[in-house]
């Protein structure tokens, strides 16, 4: 062969190379033009510190789960709520790999009071500062319904919360703070939410919220996702953001979040609960925390 031949074949040789580099480059990067699109993990969460990946049959895991079940003062959930919290495995068991929370409309008698609605509230016994949890999950059906998948500092003074049992109570809400990952509305359905309440803004004047429309909220699973920092907090579900906190003025009234917090799963019912309604779920796969 020819010098003139090797150097013209091997500069093929690099020229086919070079392209098939390039093609894989650009194929293996993904799009991230599309808005609000969370391509990564915050990289410094990438340890798994907690998880229940609910693969115990029968009852929930009484190492990491508490029944908060004893009402308030008033003798009704705030807000006017109708349903009863039970520890019963009606309203909260594990089967096939999945958590059940079952809200049920049954005439109970508990603390004194008859309620026509239970359902299931549960405490997570870990609290954390920082880290993303990420749920997958699906949610109950029918006006009225209230599911929500959210978050306490452990320091809230609420007589019958797993914490304030344990003499961590000291700050009423909602100077504590509190942070909503997901809430569902069975009268907006498929309308997810999430908001974090303090001394700035709370209940019904909630300024710290937003959301978004998904596809199936009760008929298919999705990822619901919080990122919090020292920062800011960023809320997604199946990795689309809808919500960011991050206040110019940090202080005691809009950052509470800065010390540990657990993790509460309920099913609410409000007053205008369907009079059809006869039971509902919500169904969760996994929780995990990673830090």
């Amino acid at each position: 062969m020819t010098n003139e031949l090797k150097t013209y074949t091997l500069f093929i040789i690099g020229f086919i190379f070079l392209s098939y580099l390039i093609f894989a480059f650009f194929k293996e990067t993904p799009d991230t033009s599309k808005e609000n699109i969370v391509t990564s993990l915050n990289p410094k969460f990438d340890v798994l510190v907690w998880s229940d990946e609910f693969d115990v049959e029968g009852t929930i895991n009484q190492e990491k789960w508490f029944h908060q079940t004893k009402l308030p003062p008033s003798g009704s959930w705030w807000g006017g709520l109708i349903q009863h919290y039970t520890n019963r495995d009606t309203n909260s068991y594990v089967k096939d790999g999945y958590l059940h929370l079952v809200a049920k409309k049954e005439s109970f008698e508990a603390h004194g009071e008859v309620k026509e609605y239970t359902a299931a509230r549960l405490n997570s016994k870990f609290a954390f500062t920082y880290g993303r949890v990420e749920i997958r999950a699906k949610l109950p059906a029918g006006i009225g319904t209230w599911p929500a998948i959210w978050m306490l500092n452990k320091n809230i003074d609420e007589d019958g919360a797993y914490w304030d049992n344990q003499g961590f109570g000291t700050t009423k809400w909602p100077f504590c703070g509190e942070i909503d990952i997901l809430e569902h509305w069975g009268k907006n359905q498929d309308y997810v939410s999430s908001a974090v309440h303090n001394g700035s803004g709370y209940g019904s004047d909630v300024k710290n919220i937003g959301g978004q429309n998904i596809k199936g909220a009760s008929t298919k699973f999705h990822n619901y996702v919080l990122e919090w920092s020292k920062d800011k907090m960023i809320f997604s579900i199946d990795g689309v953001e809808h919500y960011k906190y991050q206040p110019t003025i940090k202080n005691s009234d809009t950052w509470p979040y800065d010390s540990d917090y657990y993790i509460i799963l309920n099913i609410a019912i409000e007053p205008d609960i369907d009079p059809n309604f006869v039971e509902s779920p919500m169904v969760v796969d996994y929780i995990r925390v990673y830090q």
